[in-house]
């Protein structure tokens, strides 16, 4: 075996380890969610003796599950939306568009992303509570709908994007809006997916805002009626708390899963039609 053939096999050896590691939790979290309570608490690394569905069935039974995911999809879809159109808007108006004091305005929007986010979680509580926000919806999509981190991203890429499109669709009359959306957006297209896969596994990953803003049950999302659900079941009922976090952690290994070619390219450099 040659030099060339002993590196290969050594970068394979390598990437195999590292998949191991990155896979084992997602491993060790479905084994145990098909385990008994006691088995969990005695052999929490060996395979289930008997695999059992008791666990899913039990959450299924203790929570309206339905309706928590229904308010997990529905807040997480509408903070992606919001946020990758808005903050494309203003990515796009900063870096092609003649907009005075524009880089100004991106010397503040850079500047925000400065501050510990906790300093403003009074403040924004406040402004939430005399609004009347405080148990609805838009408390937990509003604040989301743009972010400084994802406006720096996309003005990244579009700052590559060739003048020469631009400036030919201006030629034949088209508004800044349609550029936008017409001829900016289908370029910018694996850029927005990542910054919408960031954005959704933030938005569902989210428990700090519904442990702060959120009352009802009924308006429950995934993370904090798994907190809930470890705080009213008893430890020995483990399984049940097992069979939740991995019904609440599949669905984003698929969204990753199904868009991570995307997510790829956007690493790679901006596509051009």
């Amino acid at each position: 075996m040659n030099n060339s053939n002993k590196g290969k096999l050594l970068i394979y050896i390598g990437l195999l380890a590292a998949s191991l590691i990155v896979l084992y939790p997602f491993f060790f979290m479905i084994i145990n969610s098909f385990k008994s309570g006691s088995e969990i608490m005695h052999s929490p690394n060996a395979l289930p003796t008997s695999w059992s569905a008791k666990g899913y069935i039990e959450v299924f039974d203790s929570v309206n599950l339905w309706r928590i995911f229904f308010n997990t999809i529905f807040v997480s879809v509408s903070v992606m939306v919001l946020n990758c159109l808005l903050s494309a808007m203003v990515a796009f108006a900063i870096a092609k568009t003649k907009m005075p004091g524009r880089q100004v305005w991106l010397r503040l929007i850079l500047s925000s992303m400065m501050v510990p986010a906790i300093l403003f979680t009074i403040p924004v509580y406040m402004m939430m509570y005399d609004w009347g926000w405080v148990n609805t919806y838009r408390v937990l999509i509003i604040p989301g709908a743009i972010s400084a981190y994802n406006i720096f991203l996309l003005y990244q890429f579009m700052t590559q994007v060739d003048e020469a499109y631009l400036e030919a669709a201006r030629i034949d009359g088209a508004s800044e809006m349609r550029i936008f959306f017409k001829v900016v957006l289908p370029m910018m297209r694996p850029a927005m997916a990542t910054v919408g896969i960031l954005t959704f596994m933030g938005a569902w990953n989210d428990f700090m805002g519904p442990l702060l803003y959120i009352r009802d049950d009924s308006m429950l999302t995934l993370q904090l009626a798994l907190f809930k659900f470890q705080q009213d079941i008893p430890a020995g009922n483990l399984e049940q708390v097992w069979a939740m976090t991995t019904m609440i952690a599949v669905p984003v290994v698929f969204v990753f899963f199904f868009m991570q070619k995307n997510f790829i390219k956007a690493f790679t450099g901006v596509g051009v039609k």
